[in-house]
């Protein structure tokens, strides 16, 4: 996984990936020692913010994602990916939509 991530960093942001490289080691000790301890929070933050960091490559660079889909193919073959539905509203009048892929926070004062 941690070569496979290179990659695609190294794809769209070379100048990162040397950065990223540590980084990848550095969060793989700290989730051991999280294993190891049972420490079942600081997991799911490591986790988190891996997968916040792939989104915003994701984001930035979509072309990756099909590369990024055949690298967990190939982690996890017997899983396959769900794909997301596809969201559609319309609007009318003065009517507001907002819609998200996951959370959403809405703050309006």
């Amino acid at each position: 996984m941690r070569e496979g991530l290179l990659l695609l960093w190294r794809r769209a942001r070379p100048d990162r990936a040397q950065a990223i490289a540590g980084e990848l080691d550095s969060s793989r000790d700290e989730l051991l020692i999280a294993q190891a301890s049972g420490d079942r929070e600081a997991e799911a933050e490591i986790r988190a913010e891996w997968q916040g960091r792939v989104r915003r490559l994701l984001t930035e660079h979509p072309e990756l994602a099909e590369d990024l889909g055949t690298l967990l193919a190939e982690l996890a073959p017997g899983v396959r990916a769900q794909p997301f539905p596809a969201q559609q509203a319309t609007a009318s009048g003065e009517a507001r939509i907002y819609q998200a892929g996951r959370d959403i926070r809405l703050d309006q004062r």
